[in-house]
C-alpha cells in the first residue's frame, strides 16, 4: 500500500512540464530546454502539397532567375491549445549557409520551417509512408525547436 500512495501522487500531477512527443527531442546538451516551453504546436499531417516556382523580375539587370521548392503541409492539431493550421516547409539549395529559424505566425496561424534541399527526398519518403507529426517549441529563454517526425515505427 505504501507503494501505492507515491504512484498515485505521481499520476495526478500536472503533465505541463514536458510537452507532448518530448521522447522525439535530442539530448540538450546545452540545457536550452531547462524550462516547460511557453507554447507548443504539434500537428499530426493529414494532407501535402508540393510548390515548385520560378521568379524573373524583369526591370531588373542581370535578370536573375530564382526558383523555389515548399511543401504546404496541413493536418489537425494535436496539443493543448495547438492553433496551428498549416506548415510551410521550404527548402533551401545552398547547403552552406545558415537557414533561417523556425517561425510561427500567430495571425495566420503558419508554422514555417527551413530545410536544407538535401532533407528534400527523406521528407518526402516520410510522408509517403508513415503517419508524421510537426512539432514547434518555444521557450521563454528565446530558444525554438521545431522538427518532423514519424511516430513510433515498428521494424519488419
Amino acid at each position: 500500500m505504501r507503494a501505492v500512495i507515491p504512484l498515485l501522487l505521481a499520476l495526478s500531477l500536472p503533465l505541463s512540464a514536458a510537452p507532448l512527443h518530448s521522447q522525439f527531442l535530442p539530448p540538450d546538451d546545452l540545457s536550452l530546454r531547462q524550462q516547460a516551453p511557453e507554447s507548443q504546436q504539434l500537428l499530426q499531417v493529414t494532407d501535402y502539397s508540393v510548390v515548385v516556382g520560378a521568379q524573373r523580375q524583369s526591370n531588373q539587370q542581370p535578370i536573375p532567375i530564382t526558383s523555389s521548392l515548399t511543401l504546404r503541409l496541413k493536418g489537425k492539431p494535436m496539443s493543448k491549445g495547438a492553433t496551428v493550421s498549416q506548415v510551410l516547409v521550404t527548402f533551401d539549395g545552398e547547403g552552406g549557409k545558415s537557414l533561417k529559424r523556425p517561425a510561427y505566425d500567430e495571425a495566420t496561424r503558419t508554422l514555417t520551417l527551413n530545410y536544407p534541399q538535401a532533407d528534400y527526398r527523406v521528407i518526402m519518403d516520410l510522408l509517403r509512408n508513415e503517419t508524421v507529426y510537426v512539432q514547434f517549441l518555444s521557450y521563454a529563454n528565446g530558444h525554438v525547436w521545431a522538427d518532423l517526425h514519424t511516430g513510433t515505427v515498428r521494424t519488419r
